[in-house]
């Protein structure tokens, strides 16, 4: 928990390393690796096995398939319109891969691949290159003029097109900063929190009372930090949906 300085190695955690022995050594195989397939694992058999049993009165598994199902179909088809159903499988991918990745990290022993900027930036251009690509399939040539606004004097044109261009590609930067910020410094303080817990429990009767509140205020980080889990995930699946909006209809 502290570095050999004596201070608070908060970051170490993030550290990689190889896993799977040789064979991961030769293609750099990490925990992050590894947790991308864990929560494409569990995101296929919440489905696959919530699914299978279709009782009339579902049981906890089968209920939490369906709500999840329910969820992000709404999201998609409130966000989008119609034509959000042909996007639901994209967006539901998305959604529980990225919530399984937030929600795996809070267990010990295990590694949350969105604290790391280079995951949620090729998400992000996943989900960019997915919108334009649909923006262009739609409307051809008539996508690019969603960068001038309707009503603009010609005078001021050049300048608003810069600024929408702009805000365009400043997706890719809010969509992987705002998800990789928020699991990172929830990470960061459980680490703290977790470190005072160690040190001051070290110094004896004198230092149990500060331990304690420390335990206490992790304990309510742990807590936040699903919230948080859940809630970016949340927000990554909303936006995206907005985006997809926006291609389809160019508003």
């Amino acid at each position: 928990m502290a570095s050999g300085s004596g201070g608070i190695d908060a970051l170490g955690q993030f550290a990689l390393t190889t896993h799977l022995g040789p064979i991961g050594a030769s293609v750099n195989f990490t925990q992050s690796n590894l947790m991308m397939l864990v929560a494409a694992v569990l995101t296929v058999a919440l489905m696959w096995i919530g699914m299978r049993p279709r009782a009339m009165v579902p049981g906890r598994l089968q209920a939490a398939a369906e709500m999840g199902y329910e969820t992000v179909m709404s999201m998609c088809v409130d966000t989008i319109g119609d034509e959000g159903k042909k996007f639901f499988p994209i967006v539901f991918t998305l959604f529980f891969f990225i919530l399984f990745g937030n929600l795996l990290g809070v267990f010990p022993y295990f590694f949350t691949f969105t604290s790391h900027i280079a995951v949620t930036m090729a998400l992000s251009l996943f989900v960019f290159m997915l919108v334009t690509v649909v923006a262009l399939r739609e409307h051809g040539m008539h996508f690019f003029s969603y960068f001038v606004p309707p009503g603009v004097p010609g005078l001021l044109i050049p300048l608003m097109v810069l600024i929408e261009v702009i805000s365009y590609l400043s997706r890719i930067i809010s969509l992987s900063v705002r998800l990789f910020a928020n699991m990172m410094a929830g990470h960061v303080m459980l680490k703290v929190f977790g470190s005072f817990i160690v040190m001051l429990g070290g110094l004896g009767v004198i230092g149990y009372p500060a331990a304690g509140l420390s335990l206490a205020v992790n304990t309510m980080l742990i807590g936040f930090e699903l919230l948080v889990a859940c809630l970016q995930a949340y927000v990554f699946a909303v936006l995206t949906c907005i985006y997809l909006h926006d291609a389809v209809h160019l508003h």
